[in-house]
């Protein structure tokens, strides 16, 4: 039974409420779902606008960071252990999918001249603590049809995995901190993505891949740790004028120190290239986003003919953000190949050159490829394997509204 809204702000934040065990509530999901979609509609279009107007990662992290520490009322090495039979399995089956196209594109083991040490890098595609290997440029393009470097393209969403299960793996000793120094680990990933971008900046062509995996735990590490915090119930105990005083400051130094960084003239400032300008607005938005927290066991009646939209990206988010650069990579070649047709190069070259174009044709091969290869996240999940998990309308419930 779900603990109502009254009761669970007055809860001490020592020890942790209960996981709720019924329902669900509908805000995160709608926040998660968001988050998705404008993580497609902007590797679509690159909009540098669309970061500000709703910055996803830092709201799937802070999601994330909450529902972790409901787990963890739970012993904990079971909880990461679940968490990661939850993550692994979609992303190995990707992996193996990419790792097998790019051999058969000629980006094999001899294909860097150190074939033990390209295998060797492979254990990251099982365990991704570090960047799993990809061929950057060099490859066939199938016959022309995609670009040399299309692997890279292929794998930008892995990162986020990467941060994803870093945090899982100390979420444990990040909860007993928050409990006992909050305001402090709130702050800690936050100084550490301005002192490495500001001090040591350099250091991501000495260490590579320790600078990438650092910078990215720590951009969005205080978001994790702000939703660590919703769900303790530490936001509840601050005034509750505090905050929304706060946060906006907050963007406002965020859009402040984007503004202040040398650009192209030609070409608007996009927060992502800036980790420092992301990890502050981020947080500040994040933090307006919990103080406001509805809890929605149902959805208002505005929102309710969106329900099954909503569920169906919850139950395959992992598959969506996996996939969508893919089928928006494999849209390019398709829409190539209406040029050949007389009626569209004569009479729609402004349809084929459109991103909007791109998109429609994306998303129908989205829509495939998590049919494909969803399913296995209802088998991390110990779930029955569902090719279409689109939710049903429950039996007599217009009869019952009436």
């Amino acid at each position: 039974m779900r603990i109502p809204e009254q009761l669970r702000r007055e809860l001490p934040a020592d020890p942790p409420p209960p996981a709720r065990t019924g329902g669900r509530d509908r805000y995160l999901d709608l926040l998660r779902a968001l988050a998705l979609v404008r993580v497609v509609l902007y590797h679509n279009f690159g909009w540098f606008w669309l970061p500000l107007l709703f910055p996803s990662m830092g709201v799937m992290f802070a999601l994330a960071g909450s529902l972790m520490t409901r787990s963890l009322s739970r012993p904990a090495l079971g909880v990461i252990r679940g968490r990661l039979r939850r993550l692994l399995p979609p992303m190995w089956l990707f992996g193996a999918i990419v790792v097998t196209l790019q051999v058969l594109d000629g980006g094999g083991p001899h294909s860097d001249g150190h074939p033990t040490w390209w295998w060797a890098k492979l254990a990251f595609w099982v365990l991704p603590l570090s960047t799993p290997p990809y061929a950057t440029d060099g490859l066939h393009g199938f016959g022309g049809h995609l670009e040399s470097g299309w692997a890279t393209q292929l794998v930008v969403p892995l990162w986020y995995l990467r941060a994803y299960l870093w945090y899982v793996l100390l979420s444990p000793l990040m909860l007993k901190a928050l409990r006992r120094f909050p305001v402090l680990t709130l702050c800690t990933p936050l100084a550490i993505v301005i002192v490495m971008n500001v001090f040591f900046v350099d250091q991501d062509v000495v260490y590579p891949r320790v600078w990438e995996t650092a910078n990215d735990f720590a951009m969005f590490g205080s978001c994790w740790i702000l939703g660590m915090a919703h769900q303790e119930g530490l936001l509840r105990k601050i005034p509750q004028y505090v905050l929304p005083s706060i946060a906006p400051l907050v963007m406002v130094a965020g859009f402040w120190y984007l503004q202040t960084r040398p650009v192209d003239p030609t070409q608007p400032t996009d927060i992502e290239a800036w980790p420092i300008a992301q990890a502050v607005w981020s947080l500040g938005f994040v933090a307006m986003l919990l103080h406001i927290s509805p809890s929605w066991e149902q959805w208002p009646a505005p929102l309710e003919r969106w329900n099954g939209l909503v569920s169906l990206l919850n139950s395959r988010a992992v598959s969506v953000y996996l996939w969508h650069v893919t089928a928006l990579v494999l849209a390019v070649p398709l829409i190539d190949r209406l040029w050949d047709v007389d009626f569209f190069f004569q009479h729609l070259k402004w349809l084929l050159t459109s991103q909007w174009f791109t998109l429609l044709v994306g998303i129908p091969l989205l829509a495939l490829l998590v049919l494909l290869f969803g399913w296995v996240e209802d088998v991390a999940a110990k779930r029955r394997p569902r090719l279409f998990p689109y939710p049903r309308r429950p039996r007599g419930r217009r009869r019952s509204a009436a």
